[in-house]
C-alpha cells in the first residue's frame, strides 16, 4: 500500500453534474475541493439536459446561468397528446431550456481552478479515520478527507457505505435518441409528449438542428430480445408509435435519429422514498447528492435540475460551517462544525428528495398506464393535473450560496 496522502478540505466522488456543481459552489464560497473521477477524462456522453426554472435558479447561484441561457433554445409550451384518441389532452405554457449535457459540464469545468479534477481515480473502499475518512483507490493510493461527498450516481459507492437502500426496478425501460436535421427541423419550440396504452414518449428541440426524444415501455416476454441492435430498436419503437396515432413528422424524428449500440435501452430505477424518511443522508463527515441520493424515474425531467439544487444547498451549508470554523466564530471542534453543516443540508434535502421521487414515479405510472379506469381518468381529469404538478416541482427555489 502506498503511503497515505492528505487531500483537500473536501473530496467529491464523481465529476458528473452533481459533483462539478458542488465543487463550483464550494469554490465560490472560498473552499477548496478535489473531485475524483474514475474515468480517464470528463464523461460527456449522454443526450439532452432539460433545464427547468429551478435549475436556472441554481445555475444563477453558481454564477453560470447567463452563460447557459445564451447557448440554447427555450421551449415555450408543454403539449401532451393522448395515444388513445390522438388528440391534444393538455397544453401549458412554460419556460424551459434544452441543452446538451456535455456543454453544461464543460461550462462548469471552465469555472473551476485547474487541477480540481483528478481523473482515473476510482474508490475501492472507505474507512472511518480519527482525523477524517480514509479512501483506498484502485491504483493503490490512499487519501484522507476531512469531508467526503458522494456524487457518484445511482450505483454510488458512498451511498452504499452510508447504508442507503439499493435502488429498485420500476419495471419500465427507456430508449433515447438524438435526431439531427442539418437544414433545420422546423419544429416549434415545444415539449411534445404522447401518453397511454402502455407507452410514454416525448421529444423536444435542443436547438435549430437537433431534437432529443425518449420512449418508455414495460417489457414483456415477447419483446425481451428487441434491444440488441439500433435498427431493431428503432423498428420496435416506430411500430408501437404508429399504432398510437403519432403524427408522421414526429415519427420522422425517430427514423433519422442516432442511437448508441452500446446503450440502446436502460431499466428505470428509483430509490424507495419511504427508505429516505429515516435514512442517513449524511453520517459524520460523509454525505451524498444527486442520483447518489435520490435516483428517480425520468418522468419529471428533474434528475439533473435537482442535482443542481443539491449542490447549491450543500455548498451553502458546508461552506458556511467551514468558514465559521476557520474564523474561530463557531466554537467547538472542526469535526462538530462539519457535521453540523452536513446535518443542515440533509434536513433541507430529505423531504424535497422524497417528494421528487414519489411524484416522478406517480406521473410515469399514470401517463403510461393502459388500465381502462386509469386511462379514462387520465383523459378526463388527470392530464392537466399532472402537467401542473410537473410545473409546480420546477418552481422550487434552492436559494443562493449566501442565503
Amino acid at each position: 500500500m502506498q503511503p497515505e496522502e492528505a487531500a483537500g478540505e473536501v473530496v467529491i466522488v464523481g465529476a458528473g453534474l452533481a459533483g462539478l456543481a458542488t465543487a463550483l459552489g464550494l469554490h465560490r464560497k472560498g473552499v477548496r475541493s478535489m473531485v475524483l473521477e474514475s474515468s480517464p477524462a470528463l464523461r460527456v456522453s449522454g443526450f439532452a439536459f432539460t433545464a427547468w426554472k429551478n435549475a436556472f435558479r441554481a445555475l444563477d447561484a453558481l454564477g453560470v446561468g447567463d452563460k447557459i441561457r445564451k447557448q440554447h433554445l427555450q421551449a415555450h409550451a408543454l403539449r401532451i397528446m393522448s395515444s388513445t384518441t390522438g388528440k391534444m389532452a393538455e397544453e401549458v405554457d412554460l419556460a424551459v431550456q434544452g441543452k446538451g449535457r456535455d456543454s453544461l459540464l464543460q461550462a462548469l469545468v471552465e469555472e473551476l481552478p485547474r487541477g480540481t479534477i483528478r481523473y482515473s481515480s476510482k474508490i475501492v473502499s472507505i474507512e472511518e479515520g480519527g482525523q477524517g475518512t480514509i479512501l483506498q483507490l484502485a491504483d493503490g493510493s490512499v487519501l484522507r478527507a476531512k469531508v467526503l461527498i458522494g456524487c457518484d450516481g445511482i450505483n454510488s459507492v458512498v451511498a452504499r457505505w452510508l447504508g442507503l437502500a439499493k435502488p429498485s426496478d420500476s419495471g419500465r425501460v427507456a430508449a433515447r435518441g438524438l435526431a439531427h436535421f442539418p437544414g433545420g427541423h422546423g419544429f416549434e419550440p415545444k415539449f411534445l409528449q404522447f401518453i397511454g396504452r402502455g407507452f410514454r414518449s416525448g421529444m423536444r428541440p435542443c436547438n435549430e438542428t437537433d431534437i432529443y426524444w425518449f420512449f418508455t415501455w414495460t417489457p414483456t416476454e415477447n419483446d425481451k430480445g428487441v434491444p440488441n441492435s439500433a435498427s431493431k430498436m428503432k423498428q420496435f419503437i416506430l411500430t408501437n408509435l404508429r399504432s398510437l396515432k403519432v403524427p408522421p413528422d414526429a415519427l420522422s424524428v425517430i427514423e433519422r435519429s442516432e442511437m448508441n449500440d452500446d446503450v440502446l435501452a436502460v431499466p428505470l430505477r428509483f430509490r424507495s422514498p419511504l427508505s429516505l424518511v429515516t435514512a442517513y443522508i449524511c453520517k459524520g463527515n460523509v454525505c451524498v447528492t444527486g442520483d447518489a441520493l435520490h435516483p428517480m424515474t425520468p418522468d419529471l425531467a428533474q434528475g439533473g435540475c435537482s442535482a443542481l439544487e443539491d449542490a447549491v444547498v450543500l455548498a451553502r451549508c458546508l461552506g458556511k460551517a467551514i468558514l465559521l470554523e476557520e474564523s474561530g466564530r463557531r466554537g467547538g471542534t472542526e469535526k462538530q462544525g462539519i457535521e453540523a453543516g452536513l446535518s443542515e443540508y440533509a434536513g433541507l434535502r430529505r423531504w424535497r428528495s422524497i417528494e421528487l421521487i414519489t411524484t416522478a414515479y406517480a406521473v410515469g405510472f399514470i401517463q403510461q398506464s393502459s388500465n381502462v379506469i386509469i386511462s379514462f381518468l387520465r383523459e378526463k381529469f388527470l392530464s392537466g393535473f399532472l402537467a401542473r404538478r410537473l410545473l409546480k416541482m420546477a418552481e422550487y427555489d434552492c436559494g443562493t450560496l449566501w442565503s
